[in-house]
Formats: structure tokens, sequence, C-alpha cells
């Protein structure tokens, strides 16, 4: 079955798919999501993610979907479209709303699962430092992943300008937070170095694996500390992509530490 969607509790055709143009998530980014990777049919590490929305619900008062609605939405999905291996998205809005900024006292979610086939392959690519973003580490919305995404599209711009992969952005500090869609990682003698969220950086659930595991520290880190790494990459739940330089710097590069962090996330190389 192709062109289909899950939303608001059921299978529909994709063109079928109807959300009200004064839906919150649409006019005013009033919304969350998440992006599971797929393997075998089924969404890896959905209580790592789970708990990250969770968290942006409770910051937001936004109710979201429980952990066996999701996962039944992604069987459902999933075996409609015969996905064994990629990507699904998760998004939670607000739902429709009157005019203004207040949320209303009574509000419908809306919730709609998409998907997508095809593995993540890990791959090389280059960085700038964003000169028109930066991230606020103080702000409370760094913590989960919300509708509004104009700071990375900004910086996601400013690095296809340059010619470049991603955009490397600091926050007020000057020190390292994230990418426009990855988490930073670092390898430095041997062990995995990554910005600590109260540097502003989100809490990815790649990085949380690799925590799990005992491989990775949370640290502050600059640019110059990118520079004199043994490698750098950048992670997220869907991919890995090694550094291979900065603002037209070339970087150093470990294929072994690379193969690690692979094999750690149950990557395809």
């Amino acid at each position: 079955m192709k062109g289909v969607v899950w939303l608001n509790g059921a299978l529909c055709p994709a063109d079928k798919a109807y959300i009200s143009v004064a839906d919150r998530g649409l006019t005013l980014g009033d919304g969350l999501f998440e992006t599971f990777r797929v393997d075998k049919g089924k969404l890896l590490h959905i209580g790592l993610h789970m708990a990250r929305l969770q968290a942006g619900s409770m910051v937001l008062a936004l109710p979201v979907p429980e952990q066996d609605v999701v996962e039944q939405a992604a069987a459902s999905l999933l075996g409609a479209l015969n996905i064994e291996q990629g990507s699904a998205r998760l998004t939670v809005t607000r739902g429709a709303g009157l005019r203004g900024i207040a949320p209303p006292a009574q509000s419908q979610p809306t919730v709609f699962m998409t998907a997508s086939e095809g593995a993540s392959v890990p791959a090389d690519v280059t960085l700038i430092t964003s000169q028109l973003v930066r991230q606020d580490e103080l702000s409370v919305l760094c913590q989960f992943k919300t509708l509004n995404y104009l700071p990375s599209i900004l910086a996601r711009q400013e690095a296809v300008k340059a010619g470049a992969g991603d955009a490397l952005i600091l926050n007020t500090k000057g020190r390292v937070a994230e990418t426009t869609v990855s988490s930073v990682l670092v390898q430095k003698a041997g062990r995995f170095l990554t910005p600590s969220q109260k540097e502003g950086a989100l809490p990815g659930v790649a990085c949380a694996v690799l925590r799990q595991k005992g491989l990775l520290d949370d640290v502050v880190l600059t640019r110059e500390d990118l520079i004199q790494a043994d490698a750098v990459y950048l992670v997220n739940a869907l991919s890995l992509r090694c550094v291979t330089s900065l603002d037209g710097m070339l970087l150093r590069q470990d294929r072994n530490g690379f193969y690690r962090v692979c094999k750690e996330l149950s990557l395809i190389i």
C-alpha cells in the first residue's frame, strides 16, 4: 500500500489526510516531533524518544500519545507500507485554535505519523561555523524537538551557500552546541566527547545510547577543540557523518573510531 499516513488514530491515504488551516502547529509552530529509525519493521530506542517527547509535553502543557499508542501506530503504518528499514516521524500539534498566542483552554491535539523507506549510510561531511545563528543555552526549548526550526533552516541555508554539508551552531558564549540536525561528537585520546545539555545541546538519542554504553562524556567544547580533535562526527537517531573539514580547514580522521561508533549504534557501513 503506497501513500499512506497515520492520522489521529487511523490510517488514511496521504492525499486525503486533512489538517485544519487553523492548526496551531501550522500557524504558530505549536507542537513537538520525534524522528525514529526503523529497523526490522520496528521503532528503535522508542523509550528514549518517548522520554524526550514527554519532557516537551510537560513544559508545553501539550498532551502527547502514550508509548503503546505510538507502537501500535507504527506497527499499523509500517506494515501497510511494508517498510523494514527506514524512518518514521511522529508529529503532535496543539490542534486548531482561534487567533492569538495563548493556547485554548480546551484543545484537541493533531497527531500523525509518516514513514519512509531506506537505510541511512554513514558518510563524510564538510562543516562551516554559522555566523547568523546562535543557540540560547538558557532556553528550555533546547531540551526537546519543537516545530520551530527556522534557526536550523537559516543555518543550513548558510551552509549550502558556502558549499558545505552542514553548519556548526555555537551558543551565546561562543561554545559548541550542535549542528542543524545533529549532535557533535569529538574523539580525543580514545574517548568520545559531546557538548553537555547546559551548553544548549539537544539531548540526542544516539548520544544517550553511547552514554549508556559508557563511551561518551559530556563536556564543554570550543571550535578549537574540534580543530585539534583526533576526529569529529555528527550523529543523530538516523545517521552518522564524519567531518572532513571545518571552515575550509582539514580535520583529522580516525576510521577505527568511525567504525566503532557505527557498530555501537548498529548503523550499516
